[in-house]
């Protein structure tokens, strides 16, 4: 039953910022402005998520031996931001990343 919350939590996660980085994109300001703003929005954060795919495949395929870098970063990141991530093992988290 975890699992299924889960993967709504990531697919959430990885269709809100849509918005937010057109938003950030239409922006006036210089190139700098833009890239300081967006920097600290939930779009950066959600593409710690979907940049670690090949890390979760990895960890999937070798079931739990190789861990990458990017993928000890999104899962850092998916339990600081959902409460549902907090109880799911590293395991069911990557093959949610996988399911994006």
């Amino acid at each position: 039953m975890l699992r299924p919350i889960l993967l709504c939590a990531l697919l959430a996660l990885a269709s809100a910022p849509v918005a937010a980085s057109s938003f950030g994109g239409s922006s006036a300001g210089s190139s700098a402005a833009g890239s300081s703003a967006s920097s600290g929005s939930s779009s950066g954060d959600d593409k710690v998520v979907l940049q670690a795919r090949d890390d979760a495949a990895s960890f999937v395929a070798s079931n739990g031996r190789i861990r990458g870098a990017q993928l000890e970063a999104a899962l850092r990141q998916l339990r600081e931001r959902n409460a549902d991530a907090r109880r799911a093992s590293d395991m069911e988290l990557a093959q949610a990343i996988l399911a994006l």
